[in-house]
């Protein structure tokens, strides 16, 4: 083959390779294919038995503040929620609007990427017991229905992701999985963090406000990881 037909070919087969990759691509980020791969991967995760109540659960979410909180926060993760089972099947209970349970294979298809990372209480064995996840369950059902809270405020009138698992761990167990910041210890000098907290809080954004980010959470030393994508 002389050298021309070689070339050719060679930028015949990079070109296959290039629009195999973007093709499949695409189909990664079609909601059918995400939410099929997710349901497979949860069926196995369900037949192994990884998962137990308790469990906290992290992604990149795609909506319109992900970015900030990324930004603020340093970190890629911008929303989290606690696994638990009911009967034969898996939920992720999360701040979102409102406050509810979401089936687990649909809330992973619904992150960037389909991308997630399971962490677990360290010592789950002798902390998560049934009587504990029993007091979990019940001080999860007090904020169930509650509107989500833009404004990350720290009452509980209004609830958002990190503070939902934040309180939840706190008032049930005693156990506080990461520090309380405040919110101007963040990096809030990125565009899109300025943009939202304009929207939110017009020129006196609440500086003093104690929040929990997902980060802080995420990072927390009392957690160990279990699985992800």
């Amino acid at each position: 083959m002389n050298r021309k037909y070689l070339f050719a070919a060679i930028m015949s087969a990079v070109f296959l390779c290039a629009f195999a990759a973007a093709g499949f691509r695409v189909l990664r980020q079609n909601p059918r294919y995400a939410q099929k791969r997710a349901c497979r991967e949860v069926e196995t995760m369900q037949q192994e038995k990884v998962l137990r109540d308790g469990d906290l659960i992290f992604q990149t979410s795609l909506s319109g503040q992900s970015r900030a909180i990324q930004e603020a926060t340093g970190s890629k993760y911008s929303h989290c929620g606690i696994i638990y089972r009911d009967g034969c099947d898996y939920f992720v209970y999360e701040a979102v609007q409102p406050v509810k349970s979401t089936p687990l294979a649909q809330w992973i298809a619904r992150g960037k990427g389909g991308h997630y990372v399971v962490k677990r209480l360290g010592g789950a064995d002798s902390l998560l017991t049934e009587r504990n996840i029993a007091a979990m369950r019940r001080e999860a059902a007090r904020f169930a229905g509650r509107d989500y809270d833009l404004t990350f405020g720290w009452s509980d009138d209004r609830l958002y992701c990190s503070e939902l698992i934040w309180k939840i761990y706190d008032r049930a167990l005693g156990i506080r999985l990461g520090n309380l910041q405040r919110l101007g210890d963040f990096d809030l000098s990125a565009p899109a963090v300025r943009e939202k907290l304009a929207e939110r809080y017009g020129a006196a954004p609440p500086l003093d406000e104690p929040v929990i980010s997902p980060a802080a959470i995420f990072d927390s030393p009392l957690l160990v990881r279990v699985t992800g994508r």
